[in-house]
């Protein structure tokens, strides 16, 4: 079938997607307004409604009630196995990641932290939160806390390593190992929101984890933020400690 045998509202489609693909309109850009793409196609809004709808459910585009459509992307996929492997997960994706520390800070442990950690309260502790991102779009903000007894000049190394698993492993002979992880949707705090460069009613996936070594002794306990509109977690079962 000809593209001007399609229906009016797919050729509206067909023109906004190809437009998309051509990086005419990107990834966060919001779509001209109903007002404006109905004059520029000439059709009426319920024609126009339709043609945004289809690529709504095509996953390019989202509606925002009250601030429009914006472009979309394919989520990225994070999968959540026995071994952390952040970074070689999108590597394996063709993205390359890139960070920015957020802060990297000494705090005693509180009951809580006590409890994930498995050491005593009051005892030091090692925060490394960091912003990730690919192709200068803001993906998750994690959180990170080590116990500063079992490794001390910690907040050095944060420093230099851009991989926590490979910091572990050459600078303290650790293994990096899930032992559990606890997946949740919240909103986003109005702070993360601002970093995430989202809406502050947008939903981001909150992960818990607790990470531990080749011993099952517990090296880490991370909290992270991710924007729920750009990643998926997948859970394996199926891959071995080795």
């Amino acid at each position: 079938m000809h593209r001007e045998d399609l229906p009016l509202y797919l050729q509206i489609a067909d023109e906004l997607r190809r437009h998309i693909e051509e990086t005419v309109y990107k990834v966060g850009d919001r779509l001209p307004t109903e007002p404006e793409l109905s004059e520029r196609f000439g059709v009426n809004r319920h024609t126009l409604r339709r043609a945004i709808e289809v690529l709504r459910n095509e996953g390019i585009v989202s509606v925002e009630r009250g601030r429009g459509s914006f472009v979309t992307a394919t989520p990225i996929t994070l999968h959540l196995s026995r071994r952390v492997r952040f970074n070689k997960d999108l590597k394996a994706q063709s993205l390359q990641p890139s960070w920015q520390v957020l802060r990297v800070v000494e705090l005693q442990a509180d009951a809580k932290l006590s409890q994930r950690l498995e050491i005593a309260i009051g005892a030091p502790v090692v925060l490394y939160e960091r912003l990730s991102s690919v192709e200068g779009v803001p993906l998750s903000i994690s959180s990170s806390h080590f116990s500063g007894q079992q490794f001390p000049n910690l907040v050095k190394h944060c420093e230099v390593y851009c991989s926590i698993s490979k910091m572990l492993q050459e600078e303290y002979g650790c293994e990096h190992f899930r032992r559990s992880t606890r997946v949740s949707a919240q909103l986003a705090q109005n702070e993360d929101a601002r970093l995430l460069k989202m809406p502050t009613n947008g939903a981001v996936l909150l992960s818990e984890s607790i990470n531990v070594n080749q011993h099952d002794t517990v090296i880490e306990y991370g909290v992270t933020r991710f924007r729920g509109d750009r990643m998926e977690l997948v859970l394996d079962n199926d891959e071995s400690p080795s």
